[in-house]
């Protein structure tokens, strides 16, 4: 019997992610110091807030940002909960529709502004072109979510961020997938006085061979990818539909299934 299970790229079984809200000053400092560590975040944005204060103007966002995901976070950052149906949708819709003038591609993620969600929203955002959107709700643990439009982080940077990082890099059992989410907010470093904290936290974890290092919805379009597979009823081969390549564990071995060719499993 052919054993198959599904891999990170390259054959990795743990993945990063990192997550900040609102779009403020602090970025800049935070977005170089993921660039010098290979590090990939997902900076969500309020539209309609770009340029105001200390807030990233929108003449900036698509170069600084550059290499990592813009994504959603409202027009102007109410409380969704407690918002009409109608002013959700408009809050998401033009949202997107702004931001994806800047950035040049389709925006598919959000951040719940304020934390604040409900299970009538969950349902609604698939409509208007949300794929996932992350929750405030730390799990300290290192799972994958069943559902990416409740995604609960593993951590606030202000929680238990380097330890945490340290049982992350000392997983090993490859039988496991393991995906370390990290979210706040930029100025919050500033506030604290602790950029020491992210920047030990960078050092410590960039640069891992056995880590990749994700945006969210690069996370969200390899599981995608993954479950459009198109297995042979015994496991003889798999036909990979979609443009990107996922890759598995065929009976221990790493297997690269390229975007739109079928690959035959008997062989491993």
């Amino acid at each position: 019997m052919t054993r198959v299970v599904m891999a990170f790229p390259e054959g990795k079984h743990k993945v990063l992610t990192m997550s900040y809200d609102d779009g403020r000053a602090a970025d800049r400092r935070l977005v170089q110091l993921f660039n010098q560590h290979g590090i990939k975040g997902s900076f969500h944005l309020n539209s309609g807030l770009l340029g105001e204060g200390d807030r990233i103007a929108a003449d900036e966002v698509a170069a600084l940002y550059a290499g990592h995901e813009i994504s959603a976070h409202t027009v102007t950052h109410p409380t969704i909960e407690r918002s009409p149906k109608v002013q959700l949708i408009e809050e998401v819709m033009e949202d997107r529709k702004a931001l994806e003038s800047i950035s040049g591609y389709t925006v598919r993620g959000m951040s719940y502004p304020n934390g604040s969600y409900n299970s009538l929203i969950k349902e609604l955002l698939p409509h208007i072109g949300i794929e996932y959107s992350r929750t405030v709700h730390s799990t300290l643990k290192f799972a994958v979510p069943d559902d990416f439009l409740e995604w609960h982080p593993t951590c606030h940077h202000n929680h238990q961020l380097l330890s945490l990082a340290d049982q992350f890099l000392s997983l090993h059992k490859k039988q496991y997938i393991y995906m370390f989410y990290v979210w706040g907010h930029s100025y919050e470093f500033a506030d604290d006085d602790n950029w020491e904290l992210i920047e030990q936290f960078c050092e410590k974890v960039g640069g891992q061979d056995d880590i990749w290092y994700a945006t969210n919805i690069e996370i969200v379009d390899y599981y995608h990818a993954f479950h459009r597979l198109q297995f042979a009823a015994d496991s003889q081969f798999v036909c990979n539909p979609s443009a990107q390549s996922v890759w598995l564990i065929v009976n221990g071995q790493i297997v690269e299934v390229p975007g739109g060719e079928r690959v035959m499993l008997t062989a491993y």
